[in-house]
């Protein structure tokens, strides 16, 4: 594991469609909390600009306008038992909270005690040795294992220059296996499935978020 040397307050994101023979083409736009989104969806009235055409690349597929709504509709208590440690984590790293709900949705469906069988452990799924350097002290600890696996991903988020794709095949397979590939996601059927997974319920929730914005109260 590399050490932090610098934060990166935008983060590069590809949203777009699986590559399926021919170009595809990319559009770069940042929205207001500073995060760069690229896509392969025109942006529409947003201030969107064509940066490039794609050649076989890793695409995650793009959320459904539908799904705004669906994040965490069975998980909500528990979201809510836990989005304060969150925030307070996202704020400390500088990482988006709607990654970091979105990686504890998927690794763990918000169970604080859920461990695989490979031995990782708590609500982002900490293997032993990462929680130890990220100076986690008792991994089953919610607040505990949400500032670990944040902090971690940060360092990711340092070492992949901010690209969220990168950051979550990294947090999956290991930052060695996506630099073995040439620095992409890894050819794993689990991991793809994984980043896919993730980016969904990242926009999900950043919908979400949006959603609850704009309420009146």
């Amino acid at each position: 594991m590399r050490s932090a040397v610098a934060f990166s307050v935008a983060i590069g994101l590809f949203a777009a469609a699986p590559a399926s023979g021919g170009g595809k083409s990319i559009y770069r736009y940042v929205e207001q909390d500073g995060t760069i989104v690229y896509t392969n969806v025109p942006p529409g009235g947003k201030a969107g600009r064509q940066v490039r055409r794609m050649e076989g690349e890793f695409h995650p597929a793009p959320p459904k306008a539908r799904s705004a709504r669906k994040a965490a509709a069975t998980n909500g208590a528990a979201l809510t038992d836990y989005d304060g440690y969150i925030e307070l984590a996202a704020k400390r790293y500088r990482v988006p909270a709607n990654l970091v709900r979105a990686v504890v949705h998927a690794e763990s469906g918000f169970d604080p005690m859920a461990v695989s069988p490979k031995g990782a452990s708590g609500l982002m799924q900490l293997m032993p040795q990462t929680a130890s350097e990220m100076y986690v002290k008792d991994i089953f600890d919610p607040r505990d294992n949400i500032e670990g696996g944040t902090r971690y991903l940060r360092l990711l988020a340092n070492e992949f220059g901010g690209d969220m794709v990168k950051m979550v095949a990294a947090y999956n397979a290991g930052p060695e296996a996506v630099h073995k590939y040439g620095d992409t996601v890894p050819p794993y059927d689990e991991t793809q499935t994984y980043v896919r997974k993730v980016i969904d319920l990242y926009f999900q929730y950043k919908a979400k978020s949006q959603l609850a914005q704009n309420e009146p109260r």
